[in-house]
């Protein structure tokens, strides 16, 4: 496998060309950076959606998305004024800088931002989100152009229904299961075993366990039918002879992937799982730069990666992930159990990835999700339109926002 230092960021993607067309662009040439907006959303104890919003001289605004910035802690204020000093760390460097100039921002803030946890990742992510979306307005062409452009209209999602089954019961997650289904969409996953006893407790506390996880897969399996993908994201909750015996008793329930069965940083233990087991195996959900993923992709690890755009360093990083791992034949389904804004990213930066399959939309969390962003998010037997209008296609809908904050 090729050095992931070869795959040269301006080079590779042709950025000094961007930097040109901005330059014979009359609203972009005078473009700076004067201000920015924090907003955070109270969606759910499982975390809120905490909105970033930078102004310009030419009122023009770019949105990113920092949420879930905090590992399993759920964002409690303290956590969101974290995130917003850490989002105020990374503003003073862009702070009267063109939106043109991402790669210095990148040369400047990267170390920072790998160095810092996942907090300072989210952080750096979701202002490199945000210029990437006021590059696209001041030229007047979606994000995707600036990557080559679509290879596709539509982008086909599963639906995890997590958050959204409250009661951790067989019959809730299937009750779930066939409404999003029902839905339209042929692709959905859970987190069965979430509430996971640790691996010190009694054998008969994770016996019962894992009989409760197990049971509600066959539960979803039996709602869905065979025709639907179910995905099964066990969050890291087991060693390795555990997650080899798990997923041999889930083996008569059809997994499209078994998801991070161990933390993917473990990557002997996740080849040994791999090489096990049946199942396809998807992560890295957290993960933070192609350095971060490379030892994945040239290990074989996993058959899915999946980076996050709110956590991974951005589009741009993202677009270097994806082609590190379509050079050793890996799929790339990005992980975004997020808000629209970062589903409005992500649906972008997967337009034209020609290694992507799914892309993972939160699924029923709250009502009044969609009414978030102007025009409003609206899907279609399972997929999303990719949107032809600048930047990400969307503007904040202020009044809902200020609603739910």
């Amino acid at each position: 496998m090729p050095d992931p230092s070869l795959i040269h960021r301006q080079s590779f993607f042709g950025f000094a060309s961007l930097r040109l067309l901005g330059a014979s662009s009359a609203l972009a040439s005078n473009l700076r950076i004067e201000g920015m907006e924090v907003f955070v959303v109270d969606v759910s104890p499982k975390g809120n959606w905490i909105f970033v919003r930078l102004k310009t001289n030419r009122q023009l605004t770019g949105l990113g998305e920092a949420s879930h910035g905090f590992g399993a802690s759920h964002t409690h204020a303290a956590d969101a004024e974290r995130m917003t000093g850490a989002l105020k760390e990374f503003f003073e460097l862009i702070r009267e800088q063109s939106p043109f100039e991402l790669e210095e921002y990148r040369r400047r803030a990267r170390t920072r931002a790998k160095s810092g946890g996942l907090m300072l990742a989210t952080a750096f992510s979701a202002l490199e989100q945000a210029q990437w979306d006021l590059v696209g307005k001041a030229l007047g062409v979606p994000v995707n152009r600036l990557f080559g452009g679509q290879a596709r209209s539509e982008l086909p999602l599963y639906a995890n229904i997590n958050r959204a089954t409250i009661e951790r019961s067989p019959a809730a997650f299937a009750a779930n299961a066939a409404k999003a289904a029902e839905q339209g969409f042929r692709a959905i996953k859970a987190a069965p075993f979430d509430g996971f006893p640790p691996l010190t407790a009694s054998r008969e506390l994770i016996a019962r366990a894992v009989d409760d996880g197990i049971a509600s897969v066959a539960a979803m399996r039996r709602a869905i039918g065979p025709e639907v993908d179910l995905m099964i994201d066990c969050h890291s909750k087991f060693d390795v002879d555990l997650s080899i015996e798990i997923a041999r008793r889930l083996a008569p329930h059809d997994l499209a992937w078994y998801e991070e069965p161990v933390a993917p940083e473990q990557t002997e233990e996740t080849k040994i799982i791999r090489s096990s087991i049946k199942q396809r195996m998807a992560g890295g959900e957290l993960l933070f730069g192609v350095e971060g993923f490379a030892p994945l992709c040239r290990d074989h690890g996993l058959d899915v990666i999946m980076p996050d755009v709110k956590h991974c360093g951005g589009i741009l990083e993202g677009q270097e992930i994806a082609a590190l791992a379509q050079l050793e034949n890996l799929e790339v389904s990005p992980h975004n159990p997020s808000g629209p804004v970062a589903t409005a990213a992500s649906v972008q930066w997967c337009a034209g990835m020609p290694n992507f399959t799914l892309l993972e939309y939160q699924w029923n969390e709250v009502p009044w999700r969609s009414e978030l962003i102007k025009p409003p998010e609206r899907f279609h037997h399972g997929l999303i339109r990719v949107p032809d209008e600048p930047g990400f296609g969307i503007e904040l809908n202020d009044r809902v926002v200020q609603a739910h904050s």
